[in-house]
């Protein structure tokens, strides 16, 4: 049970990112006309970090940090999810 409510947390988070980063770069976009360069590149960096610190948290911490692991997770996977939706519509 804890496991199908760790991964549904980790899939909402990662959604929820793409959303938000989706919503801000169509936003980005409509407004200057152009994106921020380098954004995937940026985002891409730090859903390495996020993953690299969630793998590094589930063999140091116990389940009292699991909310936390899962947002590590989440934002990790979203960051990728992210850049591929962003490479899909340019």
């Amino acid at each position: 049970m804890m496991k199908a409510v760790r991964a549904l947390r980790i899939v909402g988070i990662a959604l929820a990112f793409v959303v938000a980063f989706t919503i801000s770069q169509h936003a980005t976009l409509t407004r200057s006309g152009e994106t921020v360069p380098g954004i995937l590149w940026a985002i891409g960096a730090l859903s390495v970090f996020f993953l690299v610190g969630a793998a590094a948290m589930e063999s140091t911490q116990g389940p009292e940090a699991d909310t936390r692991k899962d947002l590590l997770w989440g934002l990790g996977i979203g960051g990728f999810l992210a850049i591929a939706t962003g490479l899909a519509t340019a």
